[in-house]
């Protein structure tokens, strides 16, 4: 391992002189800089990180705490994340909570005895108006920005979120501009705030336009591709009367309307089919699905924008961002209006 006195002793030069050229301190010449530099690359000189945290008490490591590397909705807002910190001298810590408690709180402290000097956490929800570990990052005054939606156990935290009420709402009304007075919802988790805001903004819309929300047409569908077709089976099953079907994400969208289309039923012209997330897949499935483009990687930008101004000090406002509908070949307007 090349050591700073080993650099020192081929340039001729004190140790001290090649730590102030390593930290880039002002008081050493720019001949010196350059040549010490060129040595120690040549060298193969690496920082010690963990002596570097100690000294400036800044370990330059950013923890990222996400349900999985899988799930399609943290792929794009963790390169943005990345790409930012690698830009500005920081490292990324992964962790994955695979949506359990426990093992949530265990990545949490694991990452602080790694001294991050900040935490990214999408969390996993629970009913519950507290947990412990986030009283724990409060207590410690450790800087932490929400990826998502904010509960009451995490809400003293910054968070960064897609508007999804009014994303919701934007797609109900694209469904009943067509011409669907009957729209079965195929509901998310309970516990999940974004699960509740997509239901949120799919009810403002039906009342708005003189509808009630028919409870016989809402179905918990979970989040998965598999949910999606379990709640299309329910539905078959049930002989529910609707023209379209609102999931409440595109992974529940695509099981749903593949159950369908395994049946035999044309979509869109039998039954129209929206999801939300504009996941990779929705685009070229089978038919390609009508659904709202979260801003991923604009919420990873808004985060790592945050976190800097927590690492200052400075208190940032959570952040609202608005989503859009894109429209694809999943709908159409009903065989009979009515």
């Amino acid at each position: 391992m090349i050591r700073l006195i080993d650099i020192a002793k081929r340039a001729g030069v004190s140790v001290m002189t090649v730590s102030k050229v390593l930290r880039d301190a002002p008081d050493i010449s720019a001949g010196t800089k350059a040549r010490v530099k060129l040595l120690a690359q040549q060298m193969g000189y690496t920082p010690d990180t963990n002596a570097q945290s100690l000294r400036t008490r800044h370990s330059r490591f950013l923890g990222v705490i996400i349900p999985a590397i899988t799930d399609p909705t943290f792929a794009r807002v963790l390169l943005s994340i990345e790409e930012r910190a690698h830009e500005l001298g920081f490292e990324i810590i992964l962790a994955h909570t695979l949506n359990q408690e426990e093992r949530e709180a265990t990545s949490i402290q694991r990452l602080l005895s790694r001294r991050v000097d900040g935490l990214f956490i999408s969390p996993v929800h629970r009913l519950r108006p507290d947990a412990p570990i986030y009283q724990t990052l409060q207590a410690r005054g450790t800087p932490v920005v929400i990826l998502g939606h904010t509960a009451p156990f995490c809400q003293q935290f910054v968070n960064v979120q897609s508007d999804d009420v009014e994303a919701s709402y934007t797609m109900t009304q694209h469904l009943l501009q067509l011409g669907h007075k009957h729209i079965a919802f195929f509901a998310g988790p309970q516990s999940a705030p974004w699960s509740q805001e997509r239901f949120e903004g799919f009810g403002r819309a039906m009342r708005a336009a003189n509808l009630e929300v028919e409870d016989r047409l809402i179905f918990q569908a979970g989040s998965t591709i598999e949910d999606g077709a379990k709640a299309a089976l329910q539905f078959a099953n049930e002989s529910a009367h609707a023209t379209a079907i609102q999931a409440v994400n595109d992974s529940v969208a695509i099981g749903c309307a593949n159950f369908f289309l395994n049946q035999g039923l044309k979509i869109p012209e039998q039954l129209s089919v929206v999801g939300f997330g504009n996941f990779l897949t929705s685009e070229y499935f089978r038919v390609p699905l009508t659904t709202i483009r979260q801003p991923k990687y604009r919420l990873g930008a808004a985060a790592m924008d945050s976190m800097l101004q927590l690492l200052r000090r400075e208190r940032p406002e959570s952040k609202r961002i608005r989503a859009e509908i894109i429209l694809r070949q999943s709908t159409a307007a009903p065989r009979t209006a009515g």
